[in-house]
């Protein structure tokens, strides 16, 4: 990315940078402009207003744009199909009925929201809370009680997996416009988001589920969305369910039988164990336990790197649960190809935001920004993460909140010394913890929950609202403790 000479004072940058932000706010929400174009054309002004020489505009904005993008893209990608082919399995039933039946009807809820932090790692959160929406109610249906018993740890486990955990798209841009390492980002974001989900998902569902008497639809009132593996049984209809947007259908009557409990929950650890693989043995050729030029160790550090390791798990799970099931390969690669469509606009978006960093950062604001908290003595993390509560209480969208504000903290990180690989990774976990709280009405997720869960705006504010806060300022808090002792 060109470098070029700061052509004002830190002043003016500032009133900038906020005016960018306002303007960016102004596009999205009043004007109904896409994030992405708004995140462009408010990049383009930056670099304009700013005075980044004509001849490097362009270079800077796509240099950005690419930067982003050529991680990004590819985690997001192989995420997605892997959780495309865990949900067209089975994958998530299994997973639920499996861990009721071992921890009891006594505790369907835990085992509810155990089940979603496992199928949470891959799949996003919207897509996970409608393929799990059905298991939810009929567990429901069958042991009673306030829906939002059941309902709230499953929904905040996909949020906190979501929000914390890579390869979702939030962590996975702020690590990247941050310069933090996916490993570690990875293995705080359990390290955290286990905890938080604990107490601020499922604890608070139970309270939730006491006080407030949410009845679970009938099931002819049930307008959960259906995707289309969730058609009738086609042992009972005589048709075979399509899969995928591609229309491609299974040769068979019937449908495969589902994976077993331990091959879904083995194909969700692989990614996992192979990245952990990665950092362990980076950490201990850095500690100088290993030779750093052994072939071993430098095999294993590139299986272990996360594009390599879900790249890896994504080729198993098409063998395991498509090929070995029965299906042909052209049915397996329309299950992989329909998971992309969905998840282009958060790409682009995400590569937006790392555009707008970009120029924040050849403008020099972001320079001036750290000069200014170094001077009232606000930690980065902490500067992280009310940046983020900020632009996610004023616009709703958590990608756009953390792109955003790690396109804002990366220069500053820049400029500050000192700060190691684990704090980059815990002001990570602090932006997506911001990006998480007080979501409300601008929140898609909002709408999402009050919708499907029959509740009036006032019953979600005093629930999904009030658990999104716990679990984006329970995180924030970990991640703030943690970072004063590591």
């Amino acid at each position: 990315m060109p470098e070029v000479e700061p052509a004002l004072g830190a002043g003016p940058l500032l009133l900038i940078a906020a005016v960018a932000v306002g303007v960016l706010l102004f596009l999205i929400m009043k004007l109904k402009l896409h994030a992405f174009l708004a995140l462009i054309l408010v990049s383009l002004l930056v670099a304009l207003a700013t005075r980044i020489p004509l001849e490097d505009v362009v270079t800077t904005l796509t240099e950005g744009f690419g930067g982003t993008l050529a991680n990004v893209a590819l985690l997001v990608g192989l995420g997605a199909m892997l959780g495309r082919l865990l949900e067209h399995s089975g994958g998530a039933q299994v997973l639920a009925d499996s861990l009721i039946g071992r921890f009891g009807e006594k505790r369907a809820p835990l085992a509810l929201g155990i089940a979603a932090l496992l199928f949470g790692f891959p799949i996003f959160f919207d897509a996970g809370l409608v393929v799990f929406l059905p298991i939810v109610f009929t567990v429901a249906r069958r042991l009673g009680g306030s829906l939002l018993l059941y309902g709230l740890p499953t929904a905040g486990a996909f949020a906190v997996m979501h929000a914390f955990v890579p390869p979702h798209p939030g962590p996975v841009a702020a690590a990247e416009l941050i310069g933090a390492d996916i490993g570690l980002v990875l293995v705080f974001g359990l390290l955290i988001g286990l905890p938080t989900w604990y107490l601020g998902g499922y604890l608070f569902g139970l309270w939730a589920g006491r006080r407030f008497d949410v009845a679970v639809p009938d099931e002819a009132e049930d307008d959960a969305p259906r995707t289309a593996d969730d058609e009738p049984d086609p042992s009972v209809e005589g048709t075979s369910p399509a899969i995928g947007s591609g229309g491609a259908r299974l040769g068979t009557a019937t449908r495969p039988a589902p994976p077993r409990f331990g091959t879904v929950v083995g194909i969700l650890l692989l990614p996992l164990v192979l990245i952990f693989l990665n950092t362990g043995l980076s950490t201990l050729s850095t500690a100088g336990a290993l030779d750093e030029t052994s072939v071993v160790v430098r095999a294993g550090q590139l299986l272990g790197a996360t594009p390599v390791a879900l790249l890896v798990t994504v080729l198993v799970a098409m063998v395991v649960l498509g090929v070995r099931r029965g299906e042909s390969g052209a049915q397996v690669e329309s299950i992989v190809n329909s998971a992309l469509g969905p998840v282009c606009a958060i790409i682009l978006i995400t590569g937006a935001g790392g555009m707008f960093g970009g120029v924040l950062r050849a403008s020099g604001i972001g320079t001036a920004l750290a000069d200014v908290l170094g001077d009232i003595g606000l930690p980065v993390i902490v500067a992280a993460f009310v940046v983020s509560v900020l632009l996610r209480v004023a616009q709703g969208s958590a990608t756009v909140a953390l792109t955003t504000t790690a396109g804002l903290m990366a220069p500053v990180v820049e400029a500050t010394d000192g700060l190691s690989s684990i704090d980059l990774a815990l002001v990570v976990i602090a932006i997506a913890g911001g990006a998480t709280v007080l979501s409300h009405v601008n929140d898609s997720g909002f709408w999402l929950v009050s919708r499907f869960f029959r509740m009036d705006e006032k019953t979600t504010l005093k629930t999904w609202t009030v658990m999104e806060t716990l679990l984006g300022t329970i995180g924030f808090v970990l991640a703030l403790v943690l970072s004063l002792f590591l």
